[in-house]
């Protein structure tokens, strides 16, 4: 199983992203996505994720701002980023729980991908 993120770039502050997220291989089941950053000098932190179900959640720091969907059909994730700011630039990871039959899953993340934010 490979977590494929993409979308990441320069941007202005106050420009807009979109990142994706394809899981692909020996997938019976995509579970939990999330997206997690880590800036330079810091700890990776969890920026948004959304469930099986599709319930959302984010860090305070994001909300209103960004928007995290998922394709259960196409095993994709994305995050809409809007309203960019400088303290946004990181690398950006996608992270899923996959099944790969009834009673087998683990957790994946992708390789990540970089938004830097200029101001």
């Amino acid at each position: 199983v490979q977590l494929q993120a993409s979308g990441g770039g320069l941007v202005q502050a106050g420009g807009s992203l979109r990142l994706s997220c394809a899981a692909s291989g020996s997938i019976f089941r995509i579970g939990d996505m999330g997206w997690y950053r880590q800036a330079p000098g810091k700890q990776r932190e969890l920026v948004a994720a959304i469930t099986i179900g599709g319930s959302t959640n984010y860090a305070d720091s994001v909300k209103g701002r960004f928007t995290v969907s998922g394709d259960n059909a196409k095993n994709m994730a994305y995050l809409q980023m809007n309203s960019l700011r400088s303290e946004d630039t990181a690398v950006y990871y996608c992270n899923a729980e996959v099944w790969t039959n009834w009673y087998t899953q683990q957790n994946y993340w992708g390789q990540g991908t970089e938004v830097t934010v200029s101001s």
